[in-house]
């Protein structure tokens, strides 16, 4: 037990060391907002039982804090069903890039960080 115990003491600095997820919940006032403001914005459409949506968060985390200008929402694919009918989204892991009202890209199951970069990069 005592072995046990330390090996979670060991690990649990380790968490702390992720990034921090930013992520705002999709709210269509919101996304309107940002919309008309010209923002760039990135939607990601996540399942917290998804394995390929967790792999893409230290990806989005990334991008959030390098690129502070884009605008993420997260869109929870079980219960926000309306949304994905709103951007023909068929199945979760689904990034949708915009620069303001314009949709810019869309990617499914993209994971690795410069890929997700470059998905936003769509939106100069």
């Amino acid at each position: 037990m005592k072995r046990f115990l330390l090996a979670i003491a060991a690990i649990l600095p380790l968490f702390a060391a992720l990034p921090a997820q930013a992520f705002e919940a999709f709210s269509q006032a919101a996304f309107t907002m940002a919309q008309d403001k010209g923002d760039k914005i990135l939607l990601h459409v996540h399942a917290p039982w998804c394995p390929t949506c967790r792999a893409q968060e230290p990806g989005v985390a990334l991008l959030e804090k390098q690129r502070p200008e884009v605008k993420v929402f997260r869109v929870d694919f079980d219960s926000q069903k309306d949304v994905l009918r709103q951007f023909n989204v068929r199945q979760q892991s689904t990034l949708i890039a915009f620069n303001g009202a314009e949709e810019r890209a869309r990617a499914v199951g993209i994971t690795n960080r410069d890929a997700i970069a470059a998905l936003v990069a769509e939106t100069r």
